[in-house]
């Protein structure tokens, strides 16, 4: 107002000077309040949507409240959609993640990129190999195949970095998603093109050395590749066929949304415990009633006695160190909700919850790397399932990052480049160059 002055007689405001384009045909003072007001508010509004409290500890905070508000954005407008009638939501948000993140037509002229298919599932083969699950909550993202319209940077580059740095062939399991399929679809589809690749003329045909293979996926991708990995320890045909698994902050349990790393994330970008709840019961194709009640862990009450001998193999309170389990206090309700668990048993399934799988099953794993981020509610799962690997004899390396949070290995690139995302990726490549 002050520097309007000139345009309405009460000063001497000259063409030039600082203010003069901004208040050019400037109404009445009424209208210029009503208008200052008015952007003051939507700035506060702005600025109250972004801002989320961080710890001080956290890789750039202000640039994760932007992703986190942008990510955040895409969920809402995709439950409208949804609510709408017009698509699944998960469609709907796989659609505008995969449109912000779409890869540039630039690729690395030293990497070879074809795509094909491995007994009917899409894979992307990129002379030691890794076979990737991409993460995203068994719904989103994509392992970035060129015949695709969800053609999606992240992984892409991850995957192209991977190829490069360790000389290997990346094999890429572009995988069925929610709401397409549910439920042990995913598995099967990442089981079956593995087999299909670890076939000897297969090997030949890339020039894979059959000694040198690993498994590897980030999140739901780190899920299904801990649950393959069971898998093929159980199959005398499979067993002893990979040389590694490398888990990226995994989802692995279902049982216990209380545990600390829970607790102290229950709101924490990129992965909040609601919108993870969600994604499980999504991957069941469960009743959303269910939400809310699993959050408080009615779900594995101790009325339900199908849960009770299996939360016993992620008892938090001996699996954790005392510098994670601090003062937080394990949640197990007397009386819960039995129902839950008759209509969704998959939840007490140890192929969609590899942490709670017996001690013979996991006596057989490969060589082991979990990488953790502080920042993230699926801190616990990765640390408790080293601890319960360690206890069966595997080798194991926890790789655990103070300021890492969910999700930020494949931030690497520009706009959404975070420091944390390059010395993470960079140490689970070197991990991989020096046991593979």
């Amino acid at each position: 107002w002050g520097a309007c002055r000139g345009d309405l007689g009460l000063g001497s405001l000259q063409r030039g000077s600082p203010g003069w384009g901004a208040c050019k045909g400037a109404g009445l003072p009424g209208t210029m309040r009503a208008s200052c007001v008015l952007l003051a508010a939507l700035a506060v509004l702005a600025a109250y949507y972004v801002y989320i409290p961080l710890p001080g500890s956290v890789s750039d905070p202000w640039k994760l409240m932007l992703l986190d508000a942008t990510f955040r954005s895409a969920q809402q407008v995709s439950n409208l959609i949804h609510s709408l009638g017009l698509s699944h939501h998960l469609l709907a948000l796989n659609f505008i993640i995969v449109s912000f993140g779409k890869k540039s037509a630039h690729s690395s002229a030293r990497v070879k990129v074809t795509d094909t298919a491995f007994d009917g599932v899409e894979v992307r083969p990129l002379k030691r190999s890794i076979v990737y699950v991409h993460g995203g909550g068994w719904a989103l993202a994509s392992a970035s195949m060129s015949r695709s319209p969800a053609e999606i940077r992240y992984y892409d580059e991850l995957c192209t970095a991977m190829a490069e740095e360790l000389n290997a062939v990346i094999v890429s399991i572009e995988y069925r998603l929610v709401p397409k399929v549910y439920f042990p679809a995913q598995i099967h589809d990442v089981v079956r093109a593995t087999k299909y690749f670890l076939q000897p003329e297969v090997l030949h045909k890339y020039s894979v050395d059959p000694g040198r293979i690993g498994i590897s996926g980030d999140s739901a991708g780190g899920n299904l590749a801990a649950a393959l990995g069971q898998q093929f320890t159980q199959d005398a045909n499979l067993k002893d066929k990979l040389k590694v698994q490398a888990l990226i902050y995994p989802v692995l349990q279902a049982l216990d949304f209380n545990t600390p790393s829970y607790q102290q994330n229950v709101n924490t970008p990129i992965l909040p415990r609601y919108v993870m709840v969600k994604y499980w019961v999504d991957y069941f194709k469960g009743n959303y009633d269910f939400v809310q009640a699993m959050v408080v862990n009615n779900h594995t009450s101790l009325d339900v006695e199908e849960a009770v001998a299996l939360r016993a193999r992620l008892n938090w309170t001996s699996l954790l160190p005392p510098s994670l389990t601090k003062d937080y206090k394990p949640v197990v309700q007397t009386t819960g909700n039995a129902r839950i668990v008759r209509e969704i048993p998959q939840l007490l399934d140890a192929r969609s919850a590899p942490l709670i799988a017996d001690q013979k099953v996991l006596q057989h794993l490969p060589k082991t790397y979990i990488l953790t981020c502080e920042h993230d509610v699926l801190r616990d799962d990765g640390i408790m399932y080293a601890k319960r690997l360690e206890s069966a004899g595997v080798e194991v390396t926890l790789d655990h990052f103070e300021d890492g949070f969910h999700g930020c290995m494949i931030f690497t690139s520009w706009p959404t480049n975070f420091d944390v995302g390059i010395r993470t990726r960079n140490s689970y490549i070197k991990w991989l160059d020096q046991n593979l």
